[in-house]
């Protein structure tokens, strides 16, 4: 019943993918500017021929509905077209920037969790003490501040005056661990290359405080407000009734009920770590999908941008899936689809 479940929520993702692709299609030719102007430039001899050529090239001559069919086909084939700013395979672009994009998002969200569970734990069981009061100011404060101003500040404090950490890129000149997943902290670990490892984490240290402080305040809320309200149910006045220790109490009636809403916020933290960390990477210089996008975007690179946004749109799908099926563990009662 469970996998006949996850099948239909995996098939019930295709029509949204394919909503993606053509929404996104049609959103970048409504973008001012053309492309084989941009690639042009400022050329002067360059003849009225010529640009026909290029325009023929790469399909841009064709009504809107016969690019679109082009697109959406060769799309199924696995074809995800060329960079006109790169000149280079959109798919070969994508699997090069992907790693860095995932050691980032992963890198943040495991420093919000790190944060937020022990955090949203403290502020409900010492619910309106000062650790409390002051937990949940701080929460509202990394909630308000925006990513870039974050990543900005970091870079000031940290990077410019106190010089404990560097400014951008994933690591020093040199000081790259051999390939073999494309995540470097991961790689410096499988080839024990030690400073490799150290070096990496130290170039992860400021962009992932950056991503993953407003996670890190909206996950902590969610775990309090969760646990406060499963803290009054009567299973858990029965547990501690029976004499039940009051920390198996916490973590093992409580906590892990409330910890639905959680799955669910934190899925979608995410799928927008993944997908809105454009700005961040650019400050960084982070050379992952977000930075890849801005300036596909700069340069009206259709197949570049349609590709990433594609790529971001599986990942929201798969993420959420993942999190439906976590679901049946944490609460075998419930249906896959159905959340409380």
């Amino acid at each position: 019943m469970r996998g006949v479940k996850i099948l239909e929520r995996a098939l019930a993702a295709l029509p949204i993918m394919l909503g993606v692709c053509i929404v996104v299609f049609l959103f970048m030719r409504l973008i001012p500017g053309d492309p084989v102007d941009i690639m042009l430039g400022e050329a002067s001899n360059v003849t009225q021929e010529e640009i026909d050529a290029l325009r023929a090239q790469f399909n841009l001559d064709d009504p809107i509905h016969v690019q679109l069919a082009s697109y959406l086909i060769r799309v199924l084939k696995g074809d995800l077209g060329y960079s006109i700013s790169r000149s280079a395979g959109v798919r070969d672009l994508l699997l090069e920037a992907l790693p860095a994009t995932v050691e980032l998002a992963l890198s943040s969200i495991l420093l919000a969790l790190i944060v937020a569970v022990p955090l949203g734990i403290i502020t409900a069981v010492r619910h309106r003490s000062a650790v409390d009061r002051t937990s949940m100011a701080a929460s509202f404060l990394g909630i308000s501040m925006p990513a870039f101003w974050l990543g900005i500040v970091l870079i000031l404090v940290f990077a410019v005056r106190l010089k404990w950490l560097p400014t951008s890129g994933r690591a020093t000149y040199g000081f790259v661990p051999a390939h073999v997943t494309g995540l470097y902290v991961l790689d410096s670990i499988l080839t024990g290359d030690v400073l490799a490892l150290e070096d990496s984490i130290r170039h992860l240290v400021l962009p992932s405080i950056a991503l993953g402080a407003a996670p890190a305040a909206v996950i902590t809320r969610v775990i309090r407000s969760s646990m406060l309200e499963v803290m009054r149910k009567d299973y858990v006045t029965f547990a501690r009734a029976k004499g039940v220790a009051e920390w198996a109490v916490i973590l093992k009636h409580v906590f892990r009920n409330a910890l639905i809403p959680a799955v669910t916020v934190t899925g979608l933290e995410i799928g927008s770590l993944l997908g809105g960390n454009m700005v961040v990477e650019t400050i960084f210089g982070w050379p992952g999908m977000g930075r890849l996008v801005v300036d596909g975007i700069f340069s009206r690179d259709y197949s570049l941008v349609q590709g990433a946004v594609m790529v971001y749109g599986f990942t929201f799908v798969a993420v959420n899936l993942i999190a439906d099926i976590l679901y049946t563990w944490l609460n075998p009662k419930l249906v896959i689809g159905e959340k409380v």
